[in-house]
């Protein structure tokens, strides 16, 4: 991954003339290559705290916060902020030797932080990397605790929950964010494993927090806001998920009026038709939660934005779930979500409305990658 072995930020609003527009890294890239890595292969038991810390046998990780928040003038805003791990050899061929020099390590993080001011139709994006050595980036699980030069999700205490989210930027935009959970954890797919294809080993571990409370301080422009809402916590980590007849994937996390959750994604083939690997989640209002098949939902794009670089992304999705007799409509905020940075994709606040109304967050993966 080009440009992440030392640290630094980079802004990047409105860039479509930056390095990571079209030229950017997809997805597919982080994800790839397996050899000398560990695979999912199955369910597996968690082990927590040590399940919230970084997973170094595999190649890839991510640690993901979204959240749909007002300030206290009734503004409204979207809070995206995501840590990735990519380990660039297998822990095996890290020089483990006594002259090994401190800053060499088999790991490197990279951070997105988003901000979406739905008031001033606004998106803007910053980005961190750095080497996991010399304490610039890391993840820990007593307590828990993950970073990247500076910017950091930690626990509050010595349980995993409350977390602070502190993000501070070289423009003077600054969010401190606390985030606690209404509802347990919930296991994704088949007991926290998530298959992708038929390919042994394309899958991932995969846990959630559906939703928490938010609330904190943003400073932007000399002034404070105080913010409060709603959010979610995605955890999932892997050596290769996407097999070869895969172009990208359309990723929903929904938090409805009525208390109730919803996660599904579409595995987007590239001979265009639906996949059997499509899933998804259903939250209760207790909590509890149960797995969606392929067969237990529809999901539809009706309608494109496009980007400066001609690339379309769907806009507008019809999803409809007949057995629990909601069709829902979800629309972004803004259509213009991209996330212009070393890795490509469209991701953004949503609102949902039909059935029952909500709001989220929409993941776009792969468009424009395709050779």
């Amino acid at each position: 991954m080009s440009g992440l072995g030392g640290c630094g930020e980079r802004t990047l609003v409105d860039a479509s003339g930056e390095r990571g527009g079209r030229g950017g890294l997809g997805l597919r890239d982080v994800l790839s290559g397996s050899e000398g890595f560990a695979r999912a292969l199955g369910p597996m038991t968690f082990r927590f705290p040590r399940d919230h810390a970084s997973h170094d046998d595999y190649r890839s990780e991510w640690w993901y916060v979204t959240a749909n928040l007002h300030d206290e003038r009734g503004g409204r805003w979207g809070i995206q902020f995501t840590v990735f791990r990519q380990a660039i050899v297998p822990p095996a061929a890290v020089d483990v030797s006594p002259l090994r020099s401190r800053w060499r390590t088999g790991q490197l993080f990279l951070a997105h932080f988003a901000l979406t001011d739905v008031s001033a139709g606004r998106h803007q994006a910053f980005e961190r990397a750095a080497r996991g050595a010399m304490g610039l980036a890391g993840a820990e699980a007593e307590p828990f605790r993950v970073w990247v030069d500076g910017w950091t999700l930690e626990s509050e205490g010595d349980a995993f929950m409350p977390q602070r989210l502190d993000v501070r930027t070289a423009s003077g935009l600054n969010l401190v964010l606390s985030l606690n959970a209404v509802k347990p954890m919930v296991l994704q797919g088949n007991r926290g494993f998530s298959a992708k294809s038929d390919e042994p080993g394309n899958a991932s571990f995969y846990y959630a927090f559906t939703r928490l409370e938010a609330a904190g301080t943003l400073e932007r422009d000399g002034e404070s806001l105080i913010l409060s809402g709603t959010a979610w916590m995605d955890r999932e980590w892997g050596t290769s998920v996407l097999g070869p007849e895969h172009a990208g994937w359309d990723w929903f996390a929904l938090q409805l009026s009525d208390g109730r959750e919803l996660m599904v994604y579409r595995l987007r083939r590239r001979d265009g038709a639906r996949d059997a690997y499509d899933a998804g989640t259903w939250v209760y209002r207790d909590g509890s939660s149960e797995h969606l098949e392929t067969s237990d939902f529809e999901l539809e794009p009706l309608d494109f934005w496009t980007d400066e670089h001609g690339t379309q992304w769907p806009a507008r999705w019809q999803l409809v779930l007949a057995r629990h007799g909601l069709t829902l409509e979800i629309e972004p905020v803004l259509s213009d979500q991209l996330m212009r940075t070393t890795l490509r994709y469209w991701e953004g606040a949503v609102d949902v409305t039909g059935s029952v109304n909500g709001v989220g967050y929409m993941e776009l993966t792969g468009y424009g990658d395709e050779p």
